[in-house]
């Protein structure tokens, strides 16, 4: 900071508000500075200045070790969303229990990490929630309100009774469901969503068939729907990928899409306009529950909040040519 000092012409404070963004330092200045230390290839010293503010504006974010689209999507946001202020130090897990759990918190508060975000989408990752410390800044992503801290989510619940009702609502008399594993909880809250609907609408209630998020599940359980003697005319998938594999069953089964069967996604991942047919899906807002929860997590970091706030990010149903009226009989 003295060399660049020197070679700017001003003082070491003057420099030091340069860096820091101060408001009262004038443009000729600032210029002057911004000039001496691009060609000094100046770079702050990031352990030295933790020792002076006592900060190490870095967030750890908790996961596990998935490749999936859900999840890497909430990593992806929340990352978007602070880098402007802060790094993100990342720990993938091969899964979420206790154990693990703990011995990540305790890593990166060793780290001077200033705040924690665990994208916890099973049961056994919410119940290892309950036992990090209160006095830890944490926020869990991607589990609803089950976990027993702050917590923001995409409201799964609403979207799936959305895309069902858009499917009776077209004149379906019921709506079967290809759903997520048992113990996922955006797959339980679909599974809610959906049952939700048909009950309202006094619809028949087929039995939930449970895949595993990939397009071969979706592909099996949908073949078992197509070789039944009472085929269905609707399917709502818990995923855009396993719609792909039902939608290569049905045209295998010799079934078109949506003239014999709609088909109905969830997430909206980049590739489902391009599906044959493109996919009527349901879209997720991660950005916004990247700024949702660092809101969230600020507030915490900075004493204002502790638990409480569940933020629900909404969703939106997005109309392709994968559903339709069904078949006369």
């Amino acid at each position: 900071m003295a060399d660049v000092a020197k070679l700017a012409g001003v003082s070491h404070q003057t420099v030091s508000r340069v860096l820091n963004d101060h408001p009262n330092v004038r443009a000729h200045t600032r210029e002057k500075v911004l000039a001496a230390i691009r060609e000094l290839a100046y770079r702050p010293n990031a352990a030295a200045r933790t020792l002076v503010t006592r900060r190490t504006h870095t967030l750890g974010v908790i996961s596990v070790d998935t490749m999936l689209y859900g999840p890497t999507s909430m990593l992806y946001g929340f990352e978007r969303a602070a880098h402007d202020v802060y790094f993100v130090s990342i720990a993938s897990l091969p899964a979420l229990d206790r154990r693990s759990m703990l011995e990540a918190v305790d890593r990166f508060v060793g780290q001077g990490v200033e705040g924690i975000i665990v994208i916890a989408t099973h049961d056994s990752g919410v119940a290892a929630l309950a036992h990090v410390p209160p006095e830890v800044p944490i926020v869990a992503l991607g589990c609803g309100t089950h976990a027993s801290i702050s917590s923001v989510a995409v409201d799964n619940e609403a979207g799936a009774k959305t895309a069902t009702s858009y499917l009776l609502g077209l004149g379906h008399r019921t709506v079967h469901h290809i759903a997520g594993p048992a113990a996922n909880l955006d797959a339980q809250e679909r599974v809610g969503g959906w049952r939700l609907a048909l009950r309202e609408a006094g619809a028949p209630e087929p039995l939930v068939l449970a895949g595993d998020w990939s397009a071969g599940s979706g592909y099996e359980l949908a073949r078992q729907l197509a070789g039944q003697a009472d085929r269905p005319t609707a399917i709502l998938c818990g995923n855009d990928t396993m719609a792909l594999g039902a939608l290569r069953a049905l045209s295998e089964r010799g079934l078109r899409v949506p003239d014999d069967v709609s088909v109905v996604g969830f997430d909206d991942i980049p590739d489902a306009s391009y599906y044959m047919p493109p996919l009527t899906t349901v879209r997720q807002d991660f950005g916004e529950v990247g700024r949702q929860a660092l809101s969230v997590l600020l507030d915490q970091m900075a004493g204002e909040a502790t638990t409480g706030p569940r933020v629900r990010v909404a969703t939106e149903l997005v109309t392709r040519q994968s559903a339709g009226p069904p078949p006369a009989r």
